[in-house]
């Protein structure tokens, strides 16, 4: 399986699919190619996808001697897409990844083509008390043992016996140390940006999607109905089709942030995408999704 050197760590990935390339980061305790799976027979037809394990989890050893930042991941980041010789790229995130990928937006927006985050929020409450809830790991193996096996399986052959435990540790002291984006910080994330969240999502409130969406200056809000934080596993074609209007209608800028990257000393083009707004994703607009609740 691939690798890469990238901030000390040998970073694991997947790569699949031919096209533009796009970065996809996973949510906390689980890995890229798992929390994508739903998404990656339709997104490798238009993209090269790198399905990225975040440092930690499944297949990228080590960094967990402390706490598991938003900051690190966005470091690890970049370190990883300058091993791979990507200048420019799409960047997908759920979850913990998502805020890493915002992390890194908010710092290095020339690099970017577009942005999708999920079940992303700019506060560290209420996920730092969800969180704290959910990913304690004597519950989980109390009260949920299929769970607790599976982390097993996805963590500890690589990093080691009981590192799984260690990891959800190391995750929950960045969340508590985390420090939040500031409005100055969320105004520099200028990329084509779609935010999506589901509206029984534990972890980010309807109301805090809506206050991100608001200070991004080029988002679109998307909001799933009857779904909780993965939208993406949860109303599988809806969120294909959402996806996919985002991407044919930021097409034409994402080529023009691409291409003013590869000119010396030039930023990304002015021409900013079409913005619609606030989507509300409905049932009736025509998907069927066999994963819903």
């Amino acid at each position: 399986m691939p690798t890469v050197r990238a901030n000390g760590l040998d970073v694991h990935y997947a790569a699949e699919g031919s096209g533009p390339p796009l970065v996809m980061l996973h949510g906390a305790s689980s890995s890229a190619v798992e929390d994508w799976s739903a998404q990656r027979p339709l997104f490798r037809r238009a993209f090269r996808l790198y399905l990225v394990d975040l440092r930690g989890h499944a297949r990228t050893r080590g960094g967990t001697g402390g706490p598991i930042s938003a900051a690190d991941l966005a470091d690890d980041l970049l370190a990883t897409v300058d091993a791979l010789g990507l200048a420019t790229f799409h960047l997908a995130g759920f979850s913990l990844g998502g805020i890493a990928a915002l992390h890194f937006a908010a710092a290095r927006p020339e690099r970017l083509r577009t942005l999708v985050l999920v079940g992303v929020d700019s506060r560290r409450e209420p996920r730092a008390s969800v969180a704290r809830v959910l990913l304690d790991s004597d519950r989980i193996e109390r009260q949920e043992p299929e769970w607790a096996a599976q982390l097993e399986r996805r963590h500890d052959p690589v990093q080691g016996p009981g590192a799984w435990r260690g990891l959800l540790r190391a995750v929950l002291g960045g969340i508590r140390e985390e420090r939040p984006l500031s409005p100055a910080d969320l105004r520099r994330v200028r990329v084509p940006t779609l935010l999506v969240v589901g509206d029984r999502d534990v972890f980010v409130p309807v109301d805090h999607a809506a206050a991100l969406y608001r200070q991004l200056p080029e988002a679109q809000l998307c909001i799933v109905p009857d779904c909780g934080h993965q939208a993406m596993v949860l109303r599988p074609a809806l969120f294909r089709d959402v996806a996919e209007r985002f991407y044919r209608s930021t097409a034409a800028v994402a080529t023009e942030r691409a291409m003013a990257a590869r000119r010396p000393g030039a930023g990304p083009g002015p021409r900013r995408a079409p913005m619609p707004g606030a989507l509300l994703a409905r049932p009736d607009l025509g998907t069927s999704d066999g994963g819903a609740q």
